[in-house]
C-alpha cells in the first residue's frame, strides 16, 4: 500500500497523530543541515519540522511521522491542505496560462476573482482591487493608496504598537511586534506614528476595561493629534482587527466603532490588515464583520489562495485612484493563483467553513477556559472562530516565554503542530475544515504538553 494511502487510512481510523521516529528523525536532520548551509537563517523557527506532504488537517514529515496541524501554514491553508477542488483548479489553469502579467495585459481569472472579493469584503459601497503576491505587498499597496489618494496633502500614517504588517521596508515601518524585526534597518519610512493597541489583559495605560472608557481611542485625539501630528495631515489608520503576531489580541467591542467615528471626524481612512484574520479564520469572511464596521480598504493574503502566493488590496473605488504607472506588480494577479483563490472561495461557501470555524472555535474556547480553571499558568484565553490565543503566565502574572517554548516543543514531540504569538501566547489556528473530534484530540495533546512542562 502506498505510503500516502496507508498514512491517510491510519489517520481516518485513529483520528490521532502517529510518531514512529522521535523528531527530528534522520531524514529531517540531513535536510536541516543542508538548509543551514544554503539558506539565510533570518527567520526564527519554532521547532525542526521538515514537512513532506499534507492533506486536510494532517502533516507528514520526511521520516513518516504524522502530525495534527494547528498552524495552517501560518494561517494560510484555511481550506485544509491540498484540498482536491483547489488542486484541480490549479492543474486546469496551469495547462492554459501560467503567466502573462496583469501589469501590462489582461486575462479573465483576476477579473472573476475581483468580482468575488468586492462581494465578500465588508461595506456596501463600490470597490476596486489591486492584486499583490503577499500580505506585506498588500500593506505596501495600502500605504501608497492612502498617501496617493490625498496627492501628498496627508503624508502621515498611524499604526498600533504590537501589530505586525510585514517585513518589507514600508510595511516594517508600521510593524512594531518585536524589536528584532526593526533592529539595524533604520531609518524606516518617515511619517509613521504608533499608538497603543487595545490589549485589555495587559493595558499599556494600566487601566481596567470598561472603567477606562476606551482611553486608548481618546488618547489618539487628546495626545497624538494635539501634540504630535495634525489630524488633517493623517492619511490612514492601519490596524489588525485582531492583533496576530502580537498575541492574538481581541479588542473590546466598542473599539472599532469609536475608531471609525474618530476617523470620520477628521477624514482619515481606515485600512484593515486582514492578512491573517480574513477568509473565514474568525467565523466570518473578514474579522471586521464582528464589529459591524466597514474599513475603507482591506489588505488580504494568506488564506486567499490556499497556499499559492497571492494578496490583494480591496478598497473603496473612489480611493483606489492611483494614476497609471504609479503602482504595479509583475506577478500580482497570477492566473494560477487566482484560479486557486476562486476555488478557495467556492470551498469555503460550499462546505460551510465559516459556520464550522465558528462552531469548532466556540467549542475550543469553552474547553480552553475549562483548562484555565485547572491551570493558573493560563492567564487569558481569547479569540474568535479559529483564531485563538492562550496566554501563559508565571505565578506573578508576568509573561512566561520559557513555559511557552517548553509547551510547544513537547506538543511537537507528541504530534501536534502549534506555535506561539506575542511574548507567551499559544496560537491556535487550524485549517477551517477541522472537526470537533480533531480539535479535541489536539487540545488533549496540548493539555498533556502543558502539564508536563509545568511539572518538569
Amino acid at each position: 500500500m502506498p505510503t500516502i494511502i496507508y498514512s491517510l487510512a491510519f489517520v481516518l481510523i485513529t483520528m490521532r497523530p502517529r510518531i514512529t521516529v522521535e523528531p527530528p528523525g534522520p531524514q529531517a536532520r540531513q535536510i536541516i543541515q543542508r538548509d543551514e548551509e544554503l539558506i539565510m537563517q533570518s527567520f526564527a523557527r519554532w521547532y525542526p519540522l521538515v514537512a513532506k506532504r499534507a492533506w486536510g488537517v494532517w502533516i507528514e514529515d520526511v521520516d513518516g511521522n504524522i502530525y495534527l496541524d494547528f498552524n495552517s501554514g501560518i494561517g494560510v491553508n484555511n481550506t485544509g491542505h491540498c484540498h482536491p477542488k483547489v488542486v484541480e483548479a490549479v492543474k486546469r489553469q496551469a495547462e492554459l496560462l501560467l503567466h502573462y502579467s496583469l501589469t501590462d495585459f489582461l486575462y479573465e481569472p483576476p477579473v472573476k476573482l475581483a468580482e468575488k472579493l468586492v462581494q465578500i469584503t465588508p461595506g456596501s459601497f463600490r470597490k476596486k482591487v489591486f492584486f499583490t503576491n503577499s500580505g506585506a505587498e498588500s500593506i505596501e499597496a495600502g500605504i501608497k493608496v492612502a498617501r496617493g489618494h490625498f496627492r501628498g496633502t496627508r503624508p502621515y500614517l498611524v499604526a498600533f504598537a504590537g501589530s505586525f504588517h510585514g517585513r518589507t521596508m514600508g510595511a516594517l515601518s508600521l510593524t512594531s511586534s518585536k524589536p528584532v524585526q526593526r533592529k539595524s534597518f533604520g531609518p524606516l519610512l518617515p511619517g509613521v506614528f504608533h499608538v497603543p493597541y487595545p490589549y485589555c489583559y495587559r493595558c499599556p495605560f494600566r487601566q481596567k476595561y470598561p472603567d477606562c472608557n476606551l482611553w486608548c481611542v481618546d488618547f489618539i485625539e487628546e495626545w497624538l493629534f494635539k501634540k504630535y501630528v495634525p489630524p488633517e495631515e493623517v492619511a490612514a489608520f492601519v490596524f489588525e482587527p485582531i492583533a496576530g503576531e502580537g498575541g492574538y489580541i481581541v479588542p473590546p467591542p466598542e473599539f472599532f466603532p469609536r475608531l471609525r467615528k474618530l476617523a470620520d471626524k477628521y477624514g482619515i481612512l481606515l485600512i484593515a490588515d486582514e492578512v491573517q484574520s480574513g477568509f473565514g479564520r474568525t467565523g466570518r469572511w473578514f474579522a471586521m464583520e464582528h464589529w459591524g464596521v466597514a474599513p475603507d480598504a482591506v489588505a488580504a493574503a494568506k488564506g486567499i489562495a490556499s497556499g499559492l502566493p497571492l494578496g490583494a488590496l480591496i478598497g473603496r473605488a473612489d480611493i483606489m485612484d492611483l494614476p497609471p504607472g504609479s503602482h504595479a506588480s509583475t506577478f500580482g494577479g497570477n492566473p494560477v493563483s487566482c484560479a486557486a483563490a476562486l476555488a478557495t472561495i467556492e470551498v469555503i461557501e460550499e462546505e460551510k467553513l465559516l459556520d464550522n470555524a465558528a462552531r469548532v472555535g466556540d467549542y475550543a474556547l469553552k474547553r480552553l477556559r475549562e483548562m484555565q480553571e485547572k491551570y493558573p499558568a493560563i492567564g487569558d484565553v481569547r479569540g474568535k472562530g479559529l483564531m485563538i490565543g492562550v496566554e501563559l503566565v508565571n505565578q506573578d502574572g508576568s509573561p512566561a516565554p520559557e513555559l511557552l517554548r517548553a509547551v510547544l516543543e513537547r506538543a511537537f514531540k507528541k504530534g501536534l503542530l502549534v506555535i506561539g504569538a506575542g511574548v507567551s501566547t499559544i496560537r491556535i489556528a487550524p485549517p477551517l475544515v477541522i472537526t470537533q473530534e480533531e480539535m479535541e484530540t489536539g487540545l488533549e495533546i496540548l493539555e498533556a504538553a502543558l502539564r508536563e512542562a509545568l511539572t518538569k
